[in-house]
């Protein structure tokens, strides 16, 4: 890990990047989608939790489903998308922990205490979602993260009688640079939001 990336990985992971709101007419394949799961898969989360569970919606019957429970705003560029991300957490992750985390007893840290599965599960999955939206940058893939759709209505049609809940959706395909894209946001600088200690 002593390598720095090059100014033009950095840049398509970061700097160039964007948030894609139209797409180009070009298929992601199902070997692109485990591409990307199997690089995100190696980020760090609280003792190997991995909570993350994901739904690649891609076919018609499926973008059929999710269309509806879109919002307005979201709803044509996500039907767009080749593929769209259901980033998903399952709150029962720690019973999996004998076998990602058999160093401990982790799965004992969890059974009885849901504030805890709750607060964990949320904050991995979501750190694991942005580890998938970075490897699909970084396999070639464009990406439009959002939140704007009907949660409890995702979760009945999508993952009835589990233990998985949605968190947010990622568009992913190629993205078209000529619609819809807006110019870059301001961003923070490290004053404005950092301090060191």
């Amino acid at each position: 890990m002593t390598e720095l990336l090059s100014e033009a990985a950095l840049d398509q992971l970061f700097r160039s990047a964007r948030t894609f709101n139209a797409w180009l007419p070009k298929p992601v394949s199902d070997e692109q989608l485990h591409r990307l799961y199997d690089l995100a898969k190696f980020g760090p989360t609280s003792a190997n939790s991995s909570p993350m569970r994901v739904v690649f919606v891609k076919s018609a019957q499926a973008k059929a489903k999710l269309e509806p429970l879109l919002s307005e705003g979201n709803r044509a560029k996500t039907m767009e998308a080749p593929a769209v991300a259901i980033v998903a957490t399952d709150h029962a992750f720690y019973e999996r922990l004998p076998a990602l985390f058999p160093h401990a007893d982790a799965r004992s840290w969890f059974v009885g205490n849901q504030p805890l599965i709750d607060s964990t599960a949320l904050r991995n999955s979501t750190l694991q979602g942005a580890y998938l939206l970075l490897a699909a940058r970084a396999i070639g893939l464009d990406c439009g993260p959002m939140s704007g759709f009907d949660q409890a209505g995702v979760d009945e049609v999508f993952f009835a009688g589990t233990s998985i809940k949605s968190n947010f959706l990622i568009s992913i395909g190629y993205g078209d640079a000529s619609r819809n894209l807006f110019p870059r946001g301001p961003r923070l600088t490290f004053d404005e939001a950092c301090t060191i200690a």
